[in-house]
């Protein structure tokens, strides 16, 4: 799916233009990067979680020479899918009926 899909999408379930879903699209980006940025991790229940996660400083392999090299420090974007994500395959669970009072 592409974002101008997925804007089509958002914007017939919100029933809302395509411009101002265009803009609430760009504006959770936005505000999930920047808080990602920040350290901080942004959990939607059911969806996933976005975080940062920084790998160490380790010693690489050129594959051409066979040269030792440094590979710097990095942090990355990270997003772990929720119970939803995760459990494509199976069926929403039903609702429990209610117990019936004696």
């Amino acid at each position: 799916m592409t974002k101008a899909e997925l804007v089509g999408k958002i914007a017939v379930a919100a029933n809302i233009s395509k411009a101002a879903a265009e803009k609430a699209l760009g504006g959770f980006v936005n505000s999930v990067t920047e808080a990602v940025k920040a350290g901080d991790k942004v959990t939607l229940i059911g969806f996933g979680t976005f975080s940062s996660v920084t790998r160490a400083a380790r010693t690489g392999r050129n594959p051409q020479t066979g040269k030792t090299i440094k590979i710097a420090e990095r942090t990355n974007g990270k997003f772990s899918p929720g119970k939803n994500l995760k459990n494509l395959n199976e069926k929403p669970a039903k609702a429990k009926p209610a117990a019936k009072k004696k």
